[in-house]
C-alpha cells in the first residue's frame, strides 16, 4: 500500500512543491492501513481483480489522511503529534495543513472517476455516490461535528453509537463495500451480510481506540495518549468503563465474526481483521 501511495501522491518536486510535500508528509510512512486492508480482503472475497483494488484502497486512505489533518488543527482537535510525529500543521503551517487536506479529499475521488473499477458506468457511479456519502455530512464530516459538539455533556450509548458509527464506522464501512464491488457474484443478502460486519467492526475500532486512549502511552499509540479524558470528550470509557469497555469490543467482534459465517474460505483476511481490530494495541 506504502508503494501504491508513493506512486499516486503527486511527487514533492511538481509546483506547488509546499503543498505536495505536506500531502505525502501526511499520507505516508505510519498508520495501521485498516480501511486499505479491509478494502483488499472484501475485494478478495469478491474476487477482485488486485489492480482495481489499489486504486480503491488508495481513494479511502487519502479520505483518512485528510481527515486526520484537518482533525488535528488547532480548531479542532489541536493535536501535536500524528503516526509518531508531528502533525501536518506543526512541521509545515496550518494554511499548508488545511490546503493538504483539502487537496487530498479530491484526489480520491479522482482515482475512482478515472480508472475503470468496476464491470459497468452505473456500478462505478454508485461506488462515487458510497465514498461521497462516507465522507460527508451524513458520514464522517457529520460525525466530527456531533463529536466537537459533544465535548462536555454527558452522552448515553445509543448517542455515542450513533457518532461513532459516523465519525469513525462511514468510512470504515465505506472501504469494505468499495472493495466488494470490485469484484462480482455476491448478492443482495451477501452483500447484507458484509455491511453488517463492516459496521460491527468500524464500532470495535472505536471501542478498542477509547480503551487504547486510556491504557497505552503516547509512543506506542504515535499520537497524544489521554487526550479524550484532558478534554472531557465522551467516549466507551468514560461512559461503560474499562471493563465493560472491552466486553464490549469482545461482542461486537463475535457478531463481526457472526456475519461472515455464511462465507467460506475467501472472508479468511476478513476474520483476521475482525481479531486484529479488537485486538490490538496500537
Amino acid at each position: 500500500m506504502e508503494n501504491v501511495l508513493q506512486r499516486l501522491l503527486p511527487a514533492a518536486e511538481i509546483v506547488p512543491e509546499r503543498l505536495h510535500r505536506a500531502m505525502r508528509y501526511a499520507v505516508l510512512g505510519g498508520g495501521k492501513r485498516v480501511r486499505p486492508l479491509l478494502a483488499f480482503a472484501a475485494g478478495e472475497l469478491a474476487q477482485a481483480d488486485a489492480a482495481r483494488l489499489e486504486f480503491v484502497a488508495a481513494a479511502v486512505e487519502l479520505i483518512h489522511a485528510y481527515s486526520l489533518i484537518h482533525d488535528d488543527l488547532p480548531c479542532m482537535d489541536d493535536d501535536v503529534l500524528r503516526r509518531g510525529k508531528p502533525t501536518c500543521h506543526v512541521e509545515f503551517d496550518e494554511a499548508t495543513a488545511l490546503l493538504a487536506g483539502d487537496a487530498l479529499q479530491p484526489l480520491a475521488f479522482q482515482l475512482l472517476a478515472e480508472n475503470a473499477l468496476a464491470d459497468s458506468a452505473q456500478a462505478q457511479l454508485e461506488m462515487l455516490r458510497i465514498l461521497a456519502l462516507a465522507s460527508g455530512s451524513r458520514g464522517m464530516a457529520g460525525g466530527q461535528a456531533i463529536d466537537l459538539a459533544s465535548v462536555g455533556k454527558t452522552l448515553g450509548l445509543p448517542e455515542l453509537e450513533f457518532m461513532h458509527i459516523h465519525k469513525t464506522g462511514a468510512l470504515i464501512r465505506a472501504a469494505t463495500m468499495l472493495g466488494a464491488r470490485c469484484g462480482g457474484g455476491l448478492g443482495a443478502e451477501e452483500f447484507e451480510r458484509l455491511e453488517r460486519y463492516a459496521k460491527t467492526v468500524g464500532l470495535a475500532f472505536q471501542v478498542v481506540d477509547d480503551v487504547l486512549d486510556c491504557e497505552a502511552s503516547t509512543a506506542t499509540l504515535g499520537k497524544t495518549a489521554g487526550k479524550d479524558a484532558a478534554q472531557a470528550k465522551p467516549t466507551y470509557v468514560s461512559i461503560l468503563g474499562l471493563a465493560r469497555a472491552r466486553a464490549l469490543a469482545e461482542e461486537l467482534r463475535g457478531e463481526a465474526q457472526a456475519a461472515l459465517s455464511p462465507f467460506d474460505a475467501r472472508a479468511g483476511r476478513l476474520r483476521e481483521l475482525a481479531d486484529f481490530i479488537v485486538l490490538r494495541k496500537f
